[in-house]
């Protein structure tokens, strides 16, 4: 199944970020940046594949250069603050042949990027690991038609009602900033990721490949499944050296609460779709029939094991008997859940299943809830624990007061206040504070494990009506499509529809009767 990763990020000076370095990283050529006067170097040889710069009409050929475009781009940015470039991490399908990768990107930057002023920088890289992915660095500023870097906004003054200036206390004019390009509205990373997927999706296409990707959430796109957490370098290391940790047994309870919920789901959605197609031949059938009594739920059962009767007449003795006896137990036990439940008929069995549906619903609902909120406790959790432990080296470099001194201590601690950052985000995201009560939040934790594992108890008992249902449904098409069953060599016919089916069976049993009462001839002599 192809993965569905698409990831845009800012290269920020003030997190110690440097284009230069970016580009250096993704191109594995060794790039110096006049910023800070140092060599960027990552060597990337056994995994780049391509790399190459897609430049506007307007720009600059000079550009084409990867050193002379970006150290430009960070010439032009002189905030300490600046924002340096746009950041695309994505992935290939691996259904897409190799050779198809480097047409598509292409294809992708071309129509979103370049068309629109950017310069794109970008590069494949492939490890043979079977994730095949590229790295697409993008210019923020837009360019005049001479190639010349324009400023990211413009100051516009405030007018009032009369199209006059207003003026402030101050004597100076009321203003604010427009940008001069709107690249970084937020409807863009929407309008980006599903072009990507239209352009993956095409390429699928014509390699004459089944799968799609799709870029939406699970809760956009109405599947409900619970998401797994994210675990990490260290957790991920853990668990393949098989140590358990905190966030691996919360993925592992996530995915059995997922398969519960997807098992029961399908099966009901699997009756429901019976049962309505049943109906829908119903008044036909009855028309057909010229309004002839519909066969019950328990008529059917019989029918079917006289079928398995029927299909064994060639068997031997011992193995029709062993047979006969395992299929008169079925068909007893289902015998027995149609009449503890008092299902007569198809109405009856279809108020069964939606009565079913109706009390798995909200189990499975509350279950999804319950787990989405233990997994984000246990992220807000690991992200605290960041926090604590990186902390002092945030604070150290805030207290920093000269640019110099403070970008030198950025840059020597870059990964320390990425890390601090990120964490930061996430706190506020899911906790609205850094400021946390643990007690607080593992009592909540352990509430919501206890209610998740009665939830799924609850779930679990619906199981045996969820396999008796099953297994009358099983038997009741058994006889509507008059299936050869465990004959050696035997082969199953195709299936004619419902209506088809009723009518020869009520055809077979009019005959069976009509000859039944017909006097024989010659006693009639």
């Amino acid at each position: 199944m192809p993965c569905p990763h698409f990831k845009i990020s800012i290269v920020k000076r003030s997190q110690g970020q440097s284009a230069v370095a970016g580009a250096a990283y993704q191109s594995g050529e060794r790039l110096f940046s006049e910023y800070d006067q140092k060599m960027k170097f990552y060597n990337k040889k056994k995994e780049l594949v391509h790399a190459e710069i897609m430049l506007p009409p307007n720009a600059p050929p000079g550009y084409a250069d990867r050193a002379t475009l970006w150290n430009a781009v960070e010439a032009v940015e002189n905030q300490w603050n600046s924002q340096l470039a746009r950041r695309i991490v994505l992935a290939f399908p691996r259904e897409v042949p190799k050779d198809q990768h480097l047409p598509m990107l292409k294809e992708f930057c071309n129509e979103q990027f370049v068309s629109k002023g950017m310069i794109a920088d970008f590069a494949i890289h492939d490890k043979g690991d079977g994730n095949p992915h590229a790295h697409i660095l993008l210019t923020l500023r837009a360019m005049d038609e001479h190639g010349k870097w324009l400023p990211k906004a413009r100051k516009v003054y405030n007018l009032d009602e009369n199209g006059e200036r207003i003026q402030l206390p101050s004597g100076n004019w009321k203003c604010h900033k427009e940008n001069t390009v709107d690249w970084n509205d937020q409807k863009y990373a929407e309008v980006w990721r599903h072009s990507w997927e239209v352009v993956t999706n095409r390429y699928l296409e014509a390699a004459g490949r089944p799968e799609r990707v799709d870029l939406r959430s699970f809760e956009r796109q109405g599947i409900q499944q619970i998401p797994t957490v994210h675990l990490g370098p260290a957790a991920h290391q853990m668990e393949k050296r098989g140590i358990e940790t905190f966030l691996g047994n919360l993925n592992r309870d996530i995915r059995a609460a997922n398969s519960l919920m997807q098992s029961i789901r399908s099966t009901i959605r699997g009756l429901q779709r019976w049962i309505a197609d049943l109906n829908e031949k119903k008044q036909l059938l009855l028309d057909a029939l010229e309004k002839a009594k519909e066969p019950t739920l328990s008529d059917l059962l019989v029918d079917y094991f006289n079928l398995r009767n029927e299909q064994r007449n060639d068997w031997s003795g011992k193995a029709k008997l062993k047979c006969t006896v395992r299929d008169f137990e079925e068909v007893k036990r289902a015998v027995d859940y149609l009449k503890a439940h008092s299902l007569n008929t198809i109405e009856d069995l279809d108020t069964a299943i939606s009565n079913l549906n109706q009390t798995a619903a909200p189990l499975r609902r509350q279950l999804k809830q319950n787990e989405n909120r233990m997994r984000s406790i246990a992220q807000i959790k690991d992200a605290a624990a960041v926090h604590a432990k990186l902390k002092p080296i945030h604070d150290a470099f805030m207290k920093k007061n000269f640019k110099l001194t403070k970008d030198a201590y950025a840059a020597q601690h870059k990964e320390e206040l990425d890390t601090f950052n990120k964490a930061v985000r996430t706190l506020m995201k899911l906790n609205g504070s850094t400021a946390l009560n643990f007690s607080a939040l593992d009592a909540e934790f352990s509430a919501l494990q206890s209610s998740s594992a009665e939830l799924r108890t609850q779930l679990e008992t619906l199981q045996p009506d969820v396999s008796a249902l099953k297994n009358i449904r099983k038997y009741i098409d058994m006889v509507l499509n008059k299936q050869r069953l465990s004959a050696p060599g035997g082969k199953t016919p195709e299936k004619e529809s419902v209506l088809k089916q009723l009518e020869q069976l009520q055809q077979k049993k009019s005959h069976h009767k009509a000859t039944s009462t017909t006097p024989n001839r010659e006693e009639s002599l």
